[in-house]
Parts: C-alpha cells; structure tokens; sequence
C-alpha cells in the first residue's frame, strides 16, 4: 500500500459529501498544509475508523476532493474478538495510555473511579473530547483502520454491574492470591472466543490499590482476579502489558483457526 499521509474523518461527515468535495476544518487545514507540508494536487488517505478507507486529493488548503467516496480503496470487517482495556483514570499518564492501547489494537477503552483513585477532579466532558483527539492521532500513525471506542467515566462497580453475558472481566492485581496470570485467563476463554461480538475486559487498578469494598465486591462476584507481573507496575505500564497480552491472544486465535 502507498505510504501516504492519513486523516480520520467521521463516516458522517463523509456520507453527507457533496460533489466529492470535503471542507476541511481549520484545525485539519492546518495539519495537512502547516504540520506534514501537503501540497495541492497530492493524494492522501481518508479513513472514517469505521473500516474504510479512501484516497483524496487535495485541491485547495481547506478542501479534499474523494476519489470514489461511494466506494472506498479499502475496507476492512471489525475484528471477531473485541478487546477492551478498563482503568482506573491515573494522577498522570493517561494519555500515553490511550495513545499506546490505541496502536496496539484495543477496541474499547473504559476510564473507570475508584475509592482510593488519586484523580477524582475531572472535567470528563471536555476530557473526552480531547481524549477523542489524541486517538484519531494514535489511529492515523498506527494506519489503524477501526477506531477504539472510549466511554464515559463510571465507577468500577457500576460498571462492574452493567456487564452481560456477552462479555468476559478479569482484574489484574498484585497483592491477592490467583489463579492464572492474565495469558493464561485469556486462553481459557476459548469457547467464549469462538463466538462473534463478545469483549475480552482486563481492568487496571489504581495507583493507591483497590479498597476493602471494592475487593469484597470482587469476589462476591467472583470476578477473576489475574497478575500481570511478579513486579509491581505503574498503570500505564499495567495498561500497556495487559494490551499486549490481549492483543497477541487474539492474532494467535486467527492463526490457528
């Protein structure tokens, strides 16, 4: 495939094109023409994170013109095996969370509250808004072609509640007995995995350890606990390992089927 510069454009926006003429936003504008030196006439791709992907052209400073954008250049189905990462939002480094879980492959990415969370002062509105940003950045440099989906903040045990049968939870914790560590929890949902559309969640804790409720919780509902590391790791560091070891379930799933 080209190597050409890549824009996240919602499918949206896309589908109420007219003419095949795109307007760019000031901020897209300035990306192609000041930030990667785009001149008139190039191509680049479009894609809409929803799997499609279109080669443009641009015409003007603020305009792309879609070559075929009733027919994308490329389009690729969602993955079978969605993964999601749950964390419990850090005093600082959440953003490199997203924007490392985002390149790996994760489809879902839930920020969560916790008693003993450091970071509970939060403007979440304006936060998902920028959080939405750093990944359509993560999407285009990692030339991801489905974008992660990030949902508003809950706390751990309403979240916890609002599962369904169709998705699978473990919790990653350093200083409670286990059973597996998390590659091989993962392993042992083989049935689960053969079915489409179910989630893979591992949760990340927080930087002050999970409390005596929440852990209670936990194993009322026998929610598996699993270790990452004979180490103790800092969230982003968790988030990133726990990715990792999804990530590769998944392709080794395809591999063998």
């Amino acid at each position: 495939m080209e190597d050409l510069t890549r824009l996240i454009i919602s499918h949206e926006r896309i589908e109420n094109i007219r003419n095949n003429n795109l307007e760019l936003s000031k901020e897209e504008a300035h990306y192609l023409n000041k930030v990667m030196r785009i001149k008139n006439g190039k191509k680049i791709f479009i894609a809409n994170g929803e799997g499609s992907l279109w080669k443009a052209i641009k015409v003007k400073n603020d305009c792309l013109e879609i070559i075929k954008s009733k027919k994308p250049y490329l389009f690729q189905e969602q993955e079978i095996h969605l993964l999601g990462i749950a964390v419990v939002i850090p005093k600082s480094g959440f953003e490199d969370i997203l924007k490392m879980c985002t390149e790996i492959g994760i489809d879902f990415i839930q920020p969560l509250f916790s008693e003993r969370q450091v970071n509970k002062n939060l403007n979440f509105s304006r936060k998902i808004l920028r959080w939405n940003l750093i990944i359509n950045e993560a999407v285009e440099q990692s030339e991801r072609l489905w974008k992660p989906t990030i949902l508003n903040g809950m706390d751990i045990i309403e979240w916890l509640k609002s599962r369904d049968n169709q998705e699978r939870v473990s919790i990653s914790i350093t200083r409670e007995e286990t059973l597996y560590d998390l590659n091989q929890w993962i392993r042992k949902q083989q049935e689960f995995g053969n079915k489409k559309g179910g989630i893979f969640w591992n949760v990340i804790g927080p930087e002050g350890g999970w409390s005596a409720k929440e852990i209670e919780f936990f194993k009322k509902n026998n929610i598996t606990f699993v270790k990452l590391s004979d180490t103790i790791l800092r969230t982003s560091t968790a988030s990133i390992n726990a990715s990792s070891i999804l990530n590769q379930w998944r392709i080794d799933l395809k591999l063998n089927n």
